[in-house]
């Protein structure tokens, strides 16, 4: 089976994007080298997105120059990029309420800030989420850059567990890389 060639929209030839507004959440803890390639990836993933979106970047009380970053960035590049500070270190998954919280959107998609989601898939999973009628498509971290040992056999062991006892089969609980509509993931806390 061979793949065919992504169109820049990110999405099959000829399909329509359903009209919605986006928003891509992205939680980030002492990642200040992070910011500038991922908004730049992001933007460069969203240039031919045909529906608004916004980009809400949460500082998650970052002991380096990431929230400096943040501002310095959403600046440059508008008012579609929005910062949310955080006093302090509450974790990745209070910051991504947060991030949930400020979000305007009608689907939400997250990433985390590490540059190991691809913003490009974006498109293609809300194209999804729309056009089967989803509340969720989730993300697979398929060619991961960490250590066997340490990160990837305990995700793999952890993956089976949630899914024997949830009866919910994804391939990757623990990435980040997920679409939501934004009716369903503001009912969960």
């Amino acid at each position: 089976m061979s793949l065919l060639p992504i169109p820049a929209s990110g999405l099959p030839d000829g399909a329509v994007m359903p009209e919605h507004m986006l928003s891509i959440v992205v939680p980030m803890y002492n990642e200040a080298e992070n910011v500038e390639p991922l908004l730049a990836r992001i933007h460069q993933a969203m240039e031919h997105y045909s529906q608004p979106w916004e980009v809400v970047l949460v500082d998650d009380g970052s002991t380096d120059a990431t929230a400096n970053e943040i501002r310095r960035l959403a600046a440059h590049y508008g008012a579609h990029v929005h910062a949310v500070e955080l006093v302090r270190n509450y974790k990745q998954t209070a910051a991504m309420q947060a991030g949930l919280d400020a979000a305007r959107g009608d689907v939400i998609a997250t990433l985390d800030g590490d540059l190991q989601n691809d913003p490009f898939d974006i498109p293609r999973m809300v194209y999804r989420l729309l056009t089967e009628d989803l509340d969720l498509v989730a993300g697979w971290r398929k060619d991961r850059q960490e250590g066997f040992w340490m990160r990837r056999l305990p995700s793999r062991i952890a993956n089976r567990l949630i899914g024997r006892v949830t009866g919910v089969r994804l391939k990757d609980y623990g990435c980040s890389l997920k679409v939501f509509r934004g009716s369903v993931i503001r009912s969960v806390r």
